[in-house]
């Protein structure tokens, strides 16, 4: 099964959007998929306020964190993980991608589970078309 299916499966089971995402590599990044769960516990539903970014997203920008963090900043690859989500989904803020005020779905939760887990595969394979932009040094 591909990873972005066996994240879909996971939302299935119980797991909100940023833990399906995480749990789906776990096996990859050493961690328990209980580990996984309680690290994004928090982050399912837009920040549970369907006001935040989508949980997928988020689930996908702390395994990018910590497949590709090595001392230094990856704002650059995180930037682009942001703009493919937006590009897949149409948008990046749970309660839009629900249409919320609109009446109008941009995504459903299942959609944006493989979306970020395409997203994240592009960036994570140097296959991402968004071309990065210079990092601030600090």
């Amino acid at each position: 099964m591909e990873r972005r299916d066996n994240a879909a499966a996971l939302l299935k089971e119980l797991h909100h959007c940023a833990q399906a995402v995480l749990c789906a590599y776990a096996d990859e990044l050493d961690v328990s998929e209980e580990t996984m769960k309680r690290f994004a516990a928090s982050f399912g539903g837009g920040m549970a306020t369907m006001e935040g970014n989508c949980g997928a997203l988020i689930g996908a920008a702390m395994v990018l964190g910590l497949k590709k963090y090595q001392g230094k900043r990856i704002h650059n690859e995180t930037a682009q993980l942001y703009r493919l989500f937006e590009q897949k989904c149409g948008a990046t803020v749970c309660k839009e991608l629900k249409g919320v005020d609109t009446g109008k779905v941009l995504c459903s939760c299942e959609e944006c589970v493989q979306n970020a887990v395409d997203a994240l595969e592009e960036v994570l394979n140097g296959q991402s078309s968004i071309p990065n932009e210079p990092e601030d040094e600090q």
